[in-house]
């Protein structure tokens, strides 16, 4: 066949299925054009989903009579001069297609007025042909009118979804327009309903009228910058996380999907969060337009990075960061939710001291009496198992003044596994093994920094071993010696333990031996101190952690309380688990109906 050129009328409906996939699309590039506009305030208006109507008005510069037939050819742009201009983008809108792809599938009508110009003018576009310039009435502006959107390509149509799915792509489009600008005013309505009425407002305002009061109350602050790249927002906290709320990131008021920033933030959350939830946040990241190129694809939800190392780990570190300062320093999701009782979220404790202070529940002591408890292990337990405190580890001793104690005091252990608290909120209930957990893998990550200092035993602990497994630690032996190991041979199936790691001196020796050889054997020594060394950590930590069933005295469970409140990321366990709960005295009021 020979080849020949392409209709301009082709060529845009062939555009329009990359840029306007579905009524969103068309949704999203009506507004980001609004935005560019410099529009403080802009209605949307929708029907049957976007597929029926879809119009825009909004109150930005205008645009002049003799550009409207412009403003809906192809590849015609106020944005873009020159070839220099692509490599610092700073609108949202740059590539000169979205209006000419619209109107080349819809029944499209442009209606704008300058600002300062007495009169506003109207343009429509039929399936792809341009009409007259007509007078119009608007007070100022853009207004942008979507009909009967692919009319005229009936194969592309019947792609598309229901009303309702339609609808609900829309709606999610608006979202994240309206979360990356909360300095502008929005309103959205469909089908004659209003749904969003959003004013000009802050960022943490804007989230919670779009994602809801309970995504920033279960979510750490995030406020980083380094030189010319800021980052902040709201990471939710791992015990919110099956909560959802979504995960939206913003680079320079654009909302994207990149690789490289998924990744920093599946990282960021790894550590923490439990295998069967997701993280959700939403991040605003500022940098350089000439550092990002946005000129990717036509719907411009992706971009590059000139630099997508240095972003990675700065994105990386400063939500791990933010997720590490609420470990114990604010309350875990409330246990209230779990037992199915309708309780706000508890808010961060803030109490300016608990140094004799009253309240209308009482006198909150300054500290905690002995209490006439039996104990089956030695009250030096926990100064064996942490290592020499500063302060004593609790009871009479507690020190009466200074910092908070945001996990109260304790007050009994329940069936050997849970360590009951009490603090200004109400109750608070421990997982005592998935915190110590928690707390001996923190340690053993700041020890594995350095090389980590070996306990001698006074007794080798010896076992039966497999020939890989010896071979493993004759193999392995410089990074079991790193590890905090001193592993020999006894035989050809017996080795000796003769020291362990220092921070988990109490653990069971051969038991802790074993796993570590089965990770070695399973990765070998570099992976294991690189790609795998947290598996690891984790593994060693869960076989070092005190067991359930194990009686504390009180002092211990204040010991346990003490080195939560001073951990990172001492809110879940080294598998994502919470370690604590927060039942408020509004929570147990409403359990015994009190005030009913």
């Amino acid at each position: 066949m020979p080849i020949r050129a392409l209709s301009d009328h082709l060529i845009n409906q062939i555009a329009a299925g990359e840029v306007v996939e579905r009524p969103a699309a068309a949704l999203k590039e009506l507004l980001e054009n609004a935005l560019d506009a410099g529009a403080t305030q802009i209605d949307v208006d929708l029907a049957g989903g976007g597929i029926r109507r879809i119009r825009v008005a909004d109150n930005g510069v205008g645009i002049e009579r003799e550009d409207l037939a412009l403003a809906v050819a192809r590849h015609a742009t106020s944005k873009l001069a020159t070839v220099d201009d692509l490599d610092a983008i700073a609108t949202l809108g740059f590539r000169g297609e979205a209006l000419a792809s619209i109107a080349a599938v819809s029944r499209f009508a442009l209606a704008s007025r300058a600002a300062g110009r007495p009169h506003a003018w109207r343009i429509e576009v039929e399936g792809g042909t341009l009409g007259a310039t007509a007078p119009a009435a608007l007070p100022g502006g853009t207004t942008v009118t979507v009909q009967e959107l692919y009319f005229n390509t009936p194969a592309r149509r019947k792609f598309l979804r229901t009303e309702a799915t339609e609808w609900g792509h829309c709606d999610e489009a608006f979202r994240r327009i309206a979360l990356a600008h909360p300095d502008v005013a929005f309103a959205l309505q469909h089908n004659g309903r209003v749904v969003h009425r959003l004013l000009a407002q802050g960022r943490r305002a804007r989230v919670v009228a779009l994602l809801g009061e309970a995504f920033v109350a279960g979510a750490a602050v995030v406020d980083a910058q380094a030189g010319p790249i800021a980052l902040a927002g709201f990471a939710v906290r791992p015990a919110y996380a099956a909560q959802g709320g979504g995960q939206y990131v913003f680079v320079n008021g654009r909302h994207v999907r990149d690789r490289v920033l998924t990744h920093a933030l599946r990282e960021a959350y790894r550590d923490v969060l439990h295998h069967d939830r997701q993280p959700a946040y939403a991040l605003w990241l500022a940098l350089d337009p000439r550092h990002v190129d946005v000129n990717v694809h036509p719907q411009k939800h992706e971009v590059r990075f000139r630099e997508s190392g240095a972003v990675h780990q700065f994105v990386l570190h400063a939500v791990e960061r933010a997720l590490a300062t609420t470990g114990a320093l604010q309350p875990a999701a409330s246990a209230a939710e779990k037992l199915g009782v309708a309780a706000a979220l508890t808010p961060p404790l803030t109490p300016e001291s608990l140094s004799g202070a009253h309240s209308d529940r009482g006198w909150i002591p300054s500290r905690q009496a002995a209490m006439p408890l039996g104990a089956n292990e030695p009250a030096t337990f926990y100064a064996k198992l942490f290592g020499p405190r500063d302060a004593p580890a609790g009871g009479p001793d507690l020190p009466a003044t200074g910092d908070d104690y945001p996990l109260g005091f304790a007050l009994a252990q329940l069936h050997g596994i849970y360590v009951l608290a009490q603090n200004r909120a109400g109750l608070v209930l421990v997982d005592m093994h998935a915190a110590h957990e928690r707390i001996v893998y923190e340690r053993l990550k700041s020890a594995l920094d350095r090389t980590v200092p070996i306990q001698p035993l006074l007794v080798p602990a010896t076992f039966t071993a497999t020939p890989l497994e010896t071979a493993a630690a004759e193999e392995h032996a410089e990074t079991l010696e790193r590890l905090g190991f001193a592993i020999s041979s006894l035989g050809p199936a017996t080795l000796a333990v003769r020291g362990i790691p220092a921070p988990l001196a109490d653990a069971d020796a051969a038991t802790l031996a074993r796993a570590v050889l089965h990770e070695l054997r399973e990765f070998g020594g570099s992976e294991v101190l690189t790609a795998h060394r947290d598996a690891l950590l984790s593994t060693m930590a869960c076989h070092a952690a005190v067991r359930a069933n194990r009686s504390l005295a009180v002092p211990e469970m204040n010991a346990l309380l003490r080195e939560m409140e001073s951990t990172e990321r001492a809110g879940q366990c080294n598998h994502g688990r919470p370690t604590w709960y927060q039942l408020t005295l509004a929570d147990l009021d409403r359990l015994f109906m009190r005030g009913r």
